[in-house]
């Protein structure tokens, strides 16, 4: 009975908020009392009261005390996307260290409003649940977890991590699973097995700066590729550096990149696994957002098209169920063997304890009902904030449209320096992430990525309320 009244009233939702899109309500109109809603659809007044708390909760309705609810917000009135960036194709070394330590020597402090953090809070995560599942992990493991895990992750966790590539129509057994120590060992592991120092990588331009700090640290070059901040890259544009550059790997965030929050069409994923395999090319495909789509669907993975096996498949928990116990995996496909004697001579094994406890955890069938709250609280937040932003900041600010993931990429006036904005917001006790740290290039200094993980309330209001007036009372540095 519960589901079905959960589907009754999002489904009751889902139609207003379609009429709120499409102007048949707009802004400032008077809502059907939630008597009068349960009358026309043959609901519960409890159910009626549900719709309208959800869209409560996005932001898109108001209560008024005495008066009923009235529509707030419309999301095509949003502002501009942030500008595609061109980027000069020039394989380059990569240093963003100075800036990065810089920015995240902070990351853990209570003290701040920090929009810095693409990760979930303590407080959208299954604490209790995973704590039984590590209780359970303590008593039924040999030796108590002292003794080393299997090289290539304990049995079955990785049974259950192929059972959750199904979801995006994989097909994989537990022989096919490489865990290691979170996603961003998995994409050193795999770079490592298939480059060598001095080879160039293609990355999308912006791209996370994790994945400089990888490139930077194994001798490579990067080449970096110009990202739509809705389809992501376009194959037709790599495949023309391919002709003028020796690219030896490819690492990708097909779906929510951070920091622009792009999700490539399936029909690019497919075209982009035809002309890698086609030039032999192996793809790290970062896929550590794609559980948490906003959508009905979740999307396709470029490893569900790769029939040849170029497509090292990268993933975690780490954003999804549990940051601390930094349970990642790879399904290197052809190069697993390559993958696996680098694991060995990285770490040996990863922890065992862990690995147990998640093993559990996702044989219990908890992780998809985590998932469906999850998303549903991302998606919350992630209208908040941008209306925040188009709130709060000046009026010719752009901000992206994610349909996924953590972030939004946020682009304000050329004369904004965002590394210096990111100094005058500490002194508030505000943490951003300036655009600088996305590229190896000079670019998106007038950008921010802002992490929507944190639930909206009043300090988070106020925290873009204020950068919003430092952004409005920006002076550049004097020459």
């Amino acid at each position: 009975m519960a589901k079905t009244s959960e589907h009754l009233y999002l489904q009751v939702a889902e139609g207003l908020e379609k009429m709120i899109g499409d102007e048949v309500l707009k802004i400032g109109d008077k809502l059907p009392s939630v008597r009068m809603l349960s009358e026309e659809h043959g609901i519960s007044m409890g159910t009626a009261f549900q719709a309208y708390y959800h869209l409560e909760g996005k932001g898109l309705i108001e209560s008024r005390p005495k008066s009923g609810y009235y529509v707030r917000f419309n999301f095509r009135r949003m502002p501009g996307l942030p500008t595609r960036t061109e980027t000069e194709p020039i394989a380059s070394d990569v240093s963003v260290a100075e800036m990065i330590a810089a920015v995240y020597q902070h990351t853990t402090s209570d003290d701040l409003v920090n929009f810095s953090i693409a990760a979930p809070p303590v407080g959208l995560l299954p604490a209790a649940r995973l704590n039984k599942s590590l209780i359970h992990a303590l008593r039924s493991t040999p030796n108590h977890g002292l003794n080393y895990e299997n090289k290539q992750g304990n049995v079955e966790l990785r049974r259950q991590l192929a059972r959750l590539a199904f979801h995006w129509g994989g097909k994989f057994s537990a022989d096919d699973v490489v865990v290691t120590a979170g996603c961003m060992e998995a994409l050193v592991m795999c770079l490592k097995a298939v480059t060598r120092p001095g080879d160039t990588v293609a990355i999308e331009n912006p791209t996370y700066f994790g994945i400089f700090q990888v490139i930077e640290s194994l001798g490579l070059k990067a080449l970096e590729i110009s990202s739509d901040p809705q389809t992501g890259i376009d194959p037709a544009k790599l495949e023309a550096l391919i002709a003028k550059f020796p690219i030896k790997a490819c690492v990708f965030v097909p779906s929510f990149s951070n920091p622009n929050g792009s999700c490539m069409p399936d029909e690019r994923k497919k075209q982009l696994v035809q002309l890698i395999t086609k030039h032999k090319i192996p793809l790290i495909e970062d896929d550590i957002y794609g559980e948490l789509y906003f959508g009905h669907h979740r999307p396709k993975t470029c490893k569900s098209f790769d029939k040849e096996g170029y497509v090292m498949y990268c993933s975690s928990l780490s954003k999804s169920l549990a940051p601390g116990y930094r349970i990642g995996w790879a399904i290197p496909g052809r190069y697993t063997s390559e993958v696996l004697l680098t694991k060995l001579i990285h770490n040996v094994s990863s922890t065992t304890i862990t690995q147990q406890a998640i093993g559990h955890f996702l044989s219990i069938g908890r992780y998809d009902f985590h998932l469906k709250k999850l998303r549903k609280a991302l998606h919350t937040q992630c209208l908040r904030y941008q209306q925040g932003i188009m709130q709060y900041f000046p009026p010719d600010t752009k901000v992206s449209r994610p349909t996924g993931g953590f972030v939004l990429w946020v682009e304000m006036d050329r004369k904004i320096n965002a590394y210096r904005l990111y100094q005058e917001a500490l002194k508030h006790d505000i943490s951003v992430a300036p655009g600088q740290l996305f590229s190896a290039k000079p670019q998106f200094a007038n950008c921010l990525r802002i992490s929507y993980a944190r639930p909206w309330d009043n300090e988070v209001e106020e925290g873009l309320k204020t950068l919003g007036r430092l952004i409005r009372n920006y002076r550049p540095a004097t020459p």
